[in-house]
């Protein structure tokens, strides 16, 4: 397939100006100011999907934000494939950590990146991504090497747990029938060591709140007198974990899935500097549960963090009180045979039973989602594994991912089909964080290795049949 890459290598400014105009757009999905920003995004993807080749592409409402689709069906006896992705991004807060606009993307070089990385909020998460495969779908498109059908599925709601796409599917599962959804919102092990996402932990997130007094009080005059929120919700929170730091929610644990000695002895084959990983974050010492190395606790083990906490004053200066409320929000990653709705059930039941009379509790789940794990064994995990070796040069390893993508349990509920998580990130790449950035390199080899998944599942896909 030497006119991929010859595509490629004569297009790759254009596909690079083309991801940067598509980054300065602040399509903040939390934030309802920037409502317009989102809905004007869904346009421009859907107008990018048009230029690369693809037909009958719609921009769908949604109770939300819209669903941008597109497709390509030209042969019903050919496999077809969804590409899922999302154009809604992270808000971009603290804004004054970014050493760049996180809507005015530049390119750098760095140590990791020395080809240069695009600086931008959304970078790597997810447009970065997804629009990798709007260029490899333009590059098939005009080298006459489209092996399968292709239908794009572009949301606007992932980073606010992706409210409105589970009523979406149902609604339009004719639609969106395919064989094998491709996903690139996940990441690889390094540049030189690539690797597949086999596993996708499941998430209950929740806001807590804790009242005390009807009103903030004067700290002198009523200190000591009175529960303090903020002080309470904090002891409430160090009682979620013991001295080991293992959740201490009653039947927390009672599904999940162990793995053998063997299983565990496979997943510490996965290249691992344990110096590097602290050096990365200026870390002192790692810290997590008891018995466990670290790929496991953020793979195979559920956690339980502390996402935001707030109450009292916080302004300029000094305003003594014992605040009225307290608030915080908190997040658990679960892994196989954990059932979200359980889990925050359990969580609301025994964080109530902790707190003293001296305060109220209130507990509002916000989203969550269900654990994936794919096979390795199956035609459409092969035809990527089998892509990356030919453009790394190197087979991928199998890993699994501390991170949750909510909508991939619900598309093997409805869709009856299996996602496959081809992933070109890096963990360095600070998604959420200030200064996300995505490499060059990996962008453009996510749009080289994408037309070798179609070939490859292609092939197998016809031996299966």
């Amino acid at each position: 397939m030497k006119e991929i890459n010859k595509y490629i290598n004569k297009n790759k400014d254009r596909f690079i100006n083309e991801l940067i105009n598509l980054l300065k757009i602040p399509s903040i999905s939390a934030d309802s100011n920037y409502s317009k920003d989102v809905l004007s995004c869904a346009e421009h993807v859907s107008k990018s999907l048009i230029k690369a080749g693809a037909e009958n592409v719609e921009i769908i409402p949604t109770d939300g934000f819209p669903v941008v689709y597109g497709e390509k069906i030209f042969d019903e006896n050919l496999p077809t494939v969804l590409v899922y992705g999302h154009y809604d991004v992270q808000p971009a807060d603290p804004l004054e950590l970014w050493e760049s606009g996180p809507f005015d993307p530049i390119i750098k070089k760095t140590k990791i990146h020395p080809d240069g990385a695009i600086f931008a909020r959304g970078a790597c998460d997810d447009k970065g991504q997804f629009f990798s495969h709007v260029k490899a779908f333009e590059t098939m498109i005009n080298t006459n090497n489209l092996t399968c059908n292709v239908k794009f599925m572009i949301e606007g709601e992932e980073e606010v747990g992706s409210i409105n796409l589970s009523k979406f599917v149902k609604e339009n599962k004719q639609k969106l029938s395919c064989d094998t959804i491709l996903i690139s919102d996940t990441g690889i092990i390094s540049n030189n060591n690539p690797s597949i996402t086999t596993g996708l932990k499941g998430l209950s997130y929740l806001e807590v709140e804790v009242t005390g007094p009807n009103r903030d009080l004067h700290s002198g005059l009523y200190g000591g007198a009175v529960g303090n929120p903020i002080n309470i919700l904090c002891e409430m929170i160090s009682k979620l974990k013991d001295k080991n730091n293992k959740i201490t929610i009653p039947g927390f644990y009672d599904n999940v899935q162990e793995l053998s000695e063997c299983e565990r002895k496979d997943m510490g084959r996965a290249p691992f500097n344990i110096d590097k990983y602290k050096e990365a974050l200026e870390l002192s010492d790692i810290h997590g549960e008891k018995g466990y190395t670290t790929i496991e606790r953020t793979g195979i083990r559920p956690t339980l963090d502390v996402n935001g906490i707030w109450g009292g004053y916080i302004g300029e200066g000094a305003k003594t009180v014992i605040p009225s409320k307290a608030f915080a929000k908190i997040s658990m990653r679960l892994v196989p045979n954990q059932r979200d709705n359980e889990i925050t059930e359990k969580f609301t039941d025994f964080f109530k039973s902790i707190a003293p009379k001296s305060v109220s509790v209130k507990v509002s789940p916000h989203h969550g989602g269900e654990p994936y794990v794919c096979p390795t064994d199956i035609p459409s995990y092969l035809a990527a594994s089998k892509a990356m070796e030919i453009t790394y040069n190197k087979k991928p390893i199998p890993v699994r991912s501390g991170g949750s993508i909510p909508i991939v349990a619900l598309f093997e509920k409805e869709l009856r089909v299996k996602s496959i998580l081809l992933g070109f990130g890096l963990d360095s790449d600070a998604i959420h964080s200030p200064n996300e950035h995505y490499g060059i390199f990996n962008y453009l080899k996510g749009i080289e290795t994408i037309p070798y998944f179609f070939s490859n599942y292609s092939k197998l896909f016809n031996k299966k049949i």
